[in-house]
């Protein structure tokens, strides 16, 4: 039977970067993935601050954005514009095949594609049977994403879990019309939003709500669409997802095996962004399955709780400010100085949602904004 310090399960940007810190920190490394790479992925591909200071030199950035358009339910639009980019746009495909290189590049060996059926941990390690033969690991990293067969068996708990529905489609004529432009919309359910990301060549156009109201989901992303002008477009691809968040005791892991990125439940709750979490929690997971030894979930439990832990808890306030007064945060970002400017550094990576909330005047807003009465604050106005 072959034989690792750390084996990997999932080659997103969680399992990338576990396997590329855990091969740094000079463990024999395998990474396995169900899929043969590149492959298609779901998702945004928006890249904030974090995730760029995560991730390797030189990802494959298809468009840097200074400007951001929001609206409220298509209405009340406005727009600003940044001195510097705030965000980074790429496509799944080409950034996971990217990371994956990476992740060879430092050492690790990748068995792609590659199903995991059956995991078992006995004192001397972690068994994984797989189809292409048993491995034997002193560490296991699942990394599988959403339907984590690993993360089931650990017993991950859940506080929300939303659906994302998605477009991608074919710019044409209008390339020139996003170039450097996202447009954010504050959508008609609880919780809910829009996005229209630019790739270059191509647009991806997606909305996200809490799951339970998937005809309502399908009918706001029909008529974000519309608004837009975009329903003429060819459409590339078309699909939906899941996204899961983690309650505040969910288990990181179990024994030798430790859960990263969406897996366990990690990403911001109020944006649903994954991918600055799946980063770090992964270069954390790989880091200490390197180093071995005892308590494991317990070293990477405190590890996360540095950082990543105090971020979700601060992005789960700003949600249910959002659920109750979504008019008011599109007033903030797109209407004033102070709110425009926050965003911009939290997108940027100046600052995060945890940061901010240290601010006594932030948690009073929120807090204010939590309580959900029907009228509300005050909404600031848009200067004339």
């Amino acid at each position: 039977m072959d034989s690792v310090d750390v084996a990997v399960v999932g080659a997103g940007p969680a399992g990338s970067a576990a396997a590329r810190a855990a091969a740094q920190a000079g463990a024999e490394v395998v990474i396995l993935d169900r899929a043969e790479f590149p492959r298609y992925k779901t998702c945004g591909g928006g890249l904030i601050g974090p995730s760029l200071s995560a991730l390797p030199a030189g990802p494959p950035v298809r468009a840097q954005i200074t400007r951001v358009t929001t609206s409220l339910d298509g209405a009340r639009e406005r727009s600003r514009t940044a001195s510097e980019p705030c965000l980074a746009m790429v496509t799944r495909a080409e950034l996971d095949q990217w990371l994956l290189e990476a992740a060879i590049a430092a050492g690790a060996r990748a068995r792609v594609p590659c199903r995991v059926l059956a995991v078992s941990e006995d004192r001397d390690g972690v068994v994984l049977s797989t189809d292409a033969g048993d491995l034997r690991a002193g560490v296991v990293v699942a990394a599988d994403g959403t339907s984590s067969r690993l993360a089931y068996d650990v017993g991950v708990r859940l506080s929300r879990v939303d659906l994302g529905l998605e477009v991608e489609l074919e710019a044409g004529p209008l390339a020139s019309r996003w170039l450097d432009r996202v447009h954010l919309d504050w959508g008609p359910i609880p919780g809910s939003y829009g996005w229209v990301f630019p790739k270059g060549e191509t647009l991806t156009v997606g909305v996200i709500a809490a799951r339970g109201a998937g005809a309502a989901t399908k009918d706001y992303l029909r008529a974000f669409v519309s608004r837009l002008g975009l329903e003429d477009l060819r459409v590339i691809h078309e699909s939906g997802h899941l996204t899961r968040c983690r309650t505040t005791d969910s288990p990181l892991g179990r024994g030798r095996v430790l859960l990263a990125g969406d897996a366990a439940g990690l990403l911001e709750p109020w944006t649903r962004e994954g991918i600055s979490f799946a980063s770090r929690s992964g270069a954390v997971a790989g880091a200490v399955a390197a180093g071995g030894g005892e308590d494991l979930v317990a070293r990477y439990t405190a590890a996360l709780g540095a950082d990543l832990l105090p971020e979700m808890a601060a992005g789960e306030r700003c949600l249910r400010a959002f659920e109750a007064h979504p008019g008011v945060f599109h007033a903030l970002i797109g209407a004033t100085g102070l709110g425009w400017h926050q965003f911009v550094r939290i997108a940027s990576g100046e600052t995060t949602l945890a940061r901010a909330w240290e601010h006594r005047s932030v948690r009073a807003g929120i807090g204010l904004l939590s309580l959900g009465h029907s009228s509300g604050p005050p909404v600031p106005q848009p200067a004339s």
